[in-house]
């Protein structure tokens, strides 16, 4: 491999293929018919609340970016001179610009398919409806993968140093941040509302006109599964691909930068070609063609990557940087099929919960809680192995280089985004056409199509979301690692410590560590308990205007009474955007307050404590939350006497819709905040890690 900055204009190149092929795919979408002017009517109200929930919410983080734009060039200088401050605010800000710029892509890509996924199963069956709905994932997540790849590789080619370039990583993960909390409280206020409401106490489906919040339901689905974790992932993909970056160049020089570029733009190109195994006919299962579609894009990066570790490093090394590549992306296949099996409701922890349900809500949640917390063990053993395994497979050849390995896991795990959020970005489609066929009175074999599809939606969310937390813990390694790299750079800093050689020596019986670690270890609960409160504020205002407008607007539930669903999705705005703030100061002054006030040490035990628990957190919420909403989906299917019993409401039923409505901030707002939670602290501390002063 060369080992000149011509391979970054590579990388970049494979960024905008897979931009161009994101743009050509929806442009075949928007050819596909939708259907009757009703289902249009429901399709463009969707789209209109989901893109004014995201004008608003970018506009609201306009002053926080330029308030960090304007530290980042004139403060860090002051500190410290010898830092460069425009290349990190001008990285910061490109970085902030390209998270908005795959929201609003896989935004539009969404909304703009729902109806015309419900109109492909009515016209040509589940196997077309598929095809469109995965195609409208396909763009969010080659756009997330395409302008990772592009930013960085672009920035790197601008400034030629990948730790200046860091703060494009720390622009994408604060704006992933305020995305996926705030993403996740809208649609979980909906959500709770049209729920309890709704369904519960009126007795009418998820998705019946009469609800006035089952429009604000439907945009959630997409400002929470698309937009906040398409944020999440870019800035994974960002944060990764930076910092095996500045380990590689730091061992290997400018070969070692480039090195995971090209590892990117491997799987960039395997993602393509593995949407094109995504096929499934009328009698088919959808689950299985998602998963030939990832095992052919994991195979070909795995095969891409040999290649490239063997031509760039030799044989020997090459080797076993490809084996730890290599185990970046088993983990991504166990923990997808972990996730699968914990969530999924045709296995036994989903059942499990299905059945506790026939004694009522509590033994529902208690066996919830069960399964959520059991979920845990076997993907920390495997995040262990991985790591293990990375670092001895680069460390038997070479010790010093060891740590890259753990970088390259994590990078081999990132470098198939691409397909991971289209699987992850497919659900919402599948899950609003559902609506709309329920909205626009379509024949009930319509919905049973939708339905089968928004079932795999949600374990293929899960899957994502289990993605989602092992690319953060992997990737918070890496940049932990780069941080102390970073802190060995400070002459000063190091004789204070009295430190030498250039190492950053963390030791875990150091009082300053140990402090560090209890702090950053108490902050995911002080998160996930910001975060749920919030939904539960956000939701009682939901459900009392629910309730306001079932009394108060003559002939709802006859259907001659229209509902006033702006009014609903204006609630849920507004309570996301005010409630996201606080959650979101704390993710990124922590770091700058413990790192200041502290010190280097106490900012190492922080990150430390913080990783592992928000790791632990991330795995229990996100299981628990996604087998309370299958055990729900598979009473529904008729199992244990389905929704009604003689024409009245199955208690079973009801008792599971309780255990789900617990389970929906779990596993949509307060777990996937701790993702990009963990790797705001990274990026942030790597950026003051070399400002330190004790």
């Amino acid at each position: 491999m060369q080992s000149d900055i011509t391979l970054a204009y590579y990388a970049a190149g494979a960024g905008i293929i897979a931009l161009l092929f994101a743009f050509a795919t929806l442009a075949s979408i928007l050819k596909e018919s939708m259907g009757t002017p009703k289902m249009k009517e429901i399709s463009e109200a969707v789209q209109e609340g989901a893109m004014a929930y995201l004008n608003r919410q970018y506009k609201t983080l306009i002053p926080f970016t330029i308030i960090v734009a304007v530290l980042l060039v004139v403060v860090l200088p002051m500190i410290s001179p010898e830092v460069e401050g425009v290349p990190l605010c001008v990285s910061f800000l490109v970085g902030a610009v390209c998270s908005a710029i795959a929201g609003y892509i896989g935004m539009n890509s969404t909304t703009k398919s729902n109806a015309r996924t419900a109109e492909a199963a009515r016209s040509s069956g589940l196997g077309k409806a598929l095809n469109v709905s995965f195609r409208a994932g396909a763009v969010m997540g080659l756009s997330v993968a395409g302008l990772g790849l592009l930013g960085v590789s672009a920035l790197f080619i601008i400034f030629k140093d990948p730790v200046v370039i860091n703060s494009f990583a720390f622009g994408a993960s604060a704006i992933a941040f305020f995305a996926r909390v705030g993403g996740g409280i809208y649609t979980k206020a909906a959500d709770v509302g049209a729920d309890l409401v709704g369904k519960v106490e009126a007795g009418i489906p998820e998705d019946d006109p009469r609800n006035p919040a089952t429009i604000a339901d439907n945009v959630g689905d997409n400002v929470g599964d698309t937009a906040g974790m398409g944020a999440d992932l870019f800035e994974s993909y960002a944060a990764t691909t930076i910092a095996a970056s500045i380990i590689g160049n730091s061992l290997y020089g400018m070969k070692g930068a480039l090195f995971p570029m090209v590892v990117g733009a491997i799987g960039i190109i395997a993602s393509i070609i593995g949407t094109f195994f995504v096929r499934t006919g009328e009698g088919g299962n959808p689950q299985a063609a998602l998963n030939v579609g990832l095992w052919a894009t994991n195979i070909m990066t795995a095969v891409g990557v040999y290649f490239l570790s063997v031509q760039t490093f030799g044989s020997t090394e090459g080797f076993g940087i490809f084996l730890a590549v290599a185990a970046g992306l088993i983990v991504n296949v166990a923990i997808g099929a972990l996730t699968e099996y914990y969530t999924a409701n045709n296995k036994p922890p989903c059942r499990r919960i299905a059945e506790a349900s026939k004694t009522g809500p509590a033994t529902n949640v208690i066996h919830g809680l069960a399964v959520g917390m059991e979920s845990v063990f076997l993907p920390m053993l495997f995040f262990a192995c991985a790591i293990y395994f990375a670092f001895w497979a680069v460390g038997h050849i070479a010790s010093q280089h060891a740590i890259f390995g753990i970088a390259m896991a994590a990078m081999g795990m990132l470098s198939t985004a691409g397909i991971v959020v289209a699987m992850d970005s497919f659900g919402p489609v599948a899950d609003n056409a559902g609506g709309i066929a329920e909205m626009a009175e379509l024949p009930p074999e319509v919905r049973q199509k939708t339905d089968k599809l928004d079932a795999v939606g949600n374990t293929t969310a899960a899957i994502a979301k289990g993605f989602a937390i092992g690319s953060a813990a992997l990737t918070a390694l890496a940049l932990f690692q780069a941080f102390a790299d970073e802190v060995a750079k400070n002459a000063t800093l190091m004789s204070k410590m009295g430190m030498q050689g250039g190492h950053f020596v963390i030791n875990l019986m150091n009082p300053q560590v140990l402090i560090g670690l209890l702090i950053g270890a108490s902050i995911p609960f002080v998160v996930g308990s910001s975060t749920m409160r919030a939904v539960g504020d956000a939701a009682f205002g939901m459900v009392n205007e629910v309730r306001r407008q079932f009394r108060e607007i003559p002939g709802i539930m006859e259907g001659t009474g229209k509902p006033d669903y702006a009014r609903c999705v204006s609630i849920a705005t507004g309570a996301a955007i005010s409630k996201m703030i606080f959650p979101g100061l704390v993710a990124v002054i922590m770091p700058i307050i413990v790192g200041f006030g502290l010190g280097a040490l106490s900012l190492a035990g922080y990150l430390t404590g913080l990783t592992a628990t928000g790791v632990l957190m991330a795995l229990f919420l996100a299981n628990a939350g996604g087998a309370w909403d299958n055990a729900k989906k598979w009473i529904e299917e008729g199992n244990l006497g389905g929704k009604k019993i003689d024409g009245q409401p199955n208690p079973v039923h009801q008792a599971a819709v309780i255990g789900d409505t617990v389970g929906d901030p779990c596993k949509d707002t307060s777990g996937p905040a701790m993702n990009p939670l963990i790797k705001v602290a990274g990026t942030v501390s790597l950026i003051i890690g070399s400002v330190l002063f004790h």
